[in-house]
């Protein structure tokens, strides 16, 4: 792990690749030893509640052509907390870690899921960051939360991890082990953090913006994705001008981990675009 501090806090982040333990070098194509091309944009990923870094382990296979960084958001992982009210300030919070980071690696393409995404936007549209592609996943211009999920979030904790964890939501058709660690994540996470973090989705809405970006763009969702179903991607897809369509099969919101080879073959098309 790296870290850089900003606004009176250390965010973490991860070089992918760098840790020969992370068990995706097998599966990456060329030669893993390779430095990755110096004329290829560095890649930034941001994860959505609840999360961590970790969740893009399965982009390491792109290693030997981009620099790929993952951040911890303020709170989650190894990053420090902001004391910062769910919402615009949180959301606010989010890209000024976000930032830090990409200037610290050098990154100009945000990759970013769910409230990654509305991260990643909110950069685009707020910040004064260089941006040469985004890659918006499991994502959606407004990010509505399901007012029951909102009230279990603070009164039952365990019951919206469980319900999250339902078939096409989070995953299609994932293994124990895959479910077990994602209900794990989000319990160190804390209640606060989740909660937080899914109000933040809940007051999220720039459809009256798409517009303004300009940068190449992929939006990319699983099939089955329950929580941002393929029609939140159609409509980024027709409202930001360069923006291409992938919907993934055998998949839901995370599709990062459900169909890794395929999601980091289709980052690797928007690397060619940009």
């Amino acid at each position: 792990m790296r870290t850089v501090d900003h606004h009176g806090r250390r965010t973490a982040y991860r070089v992918l690749g760098e840790d020969p333990d992370d068990g995706i070098d097998a599966d990456r194509s060329g030669d893993a030893e390779q430095p990755p091309d110096s004329d290829v944009p560095g890649v930034l990923c941001v994860h959505g509640s609840g999360a961590t870094g970790e969740l893009w382990v399965g982009l390491s296979r792109l290693a030997d052509r981009a620099s790929v960084a993952a951040l911890d958001l303020s709170g989650h992982g190894d990053s420090d907390d902001v004391d910062a009210a769910p919402g615009p300030e949180t959301l606010e919070a989010y890209a000024a870690d976000v930032v830090a980071v990409a200037e610290a690696t050098d990154a100009s393409v945000l990759v970013g899921n769910s409230l990654g995404g509305a991260v990643a936007m909110w950069v685009a549209l707020e910040r004064d960051l260089e941006i040469d592609g985004l890659v918006l996943a499991g994502t959606g211009a407004k990010l509505t939360v399901l007012d029951d999920l909102l009230v279990w979030l603070r009164e039952d904790f365990e019951r919206a991890v469980e319900f999250l964890h339902e078939a096409d939501r989070l995953f299609h058709d994932a293994d124990d082990a895959t479910l077990s660690r994602s209900r794990e994540a989000m319990r160190e996470a804390g209640r606060a953090t989740v909660e937080r973090d899914f109000r933040t989705c809940h007051s999220f809405d720039v459809r009256d913006r798409l517009d303004e970006i300009d940068a190449p763009t992929l939006a990319i969702v699983g099939e089955h994705d329950g929580l941002t179903p393929p029609r939140y991607h159609e409509y980024l897809a027709a409202e930001i001008s360069d923006c291409s369509l992938r919907v993934l099969d055998d998949a839901a919101h995370l599709a990062m981990l459900e169909r890794p080879v395929a999601f980091g073959d289709s980052v690797a098309e928007l690397l060619d675009r940009v």
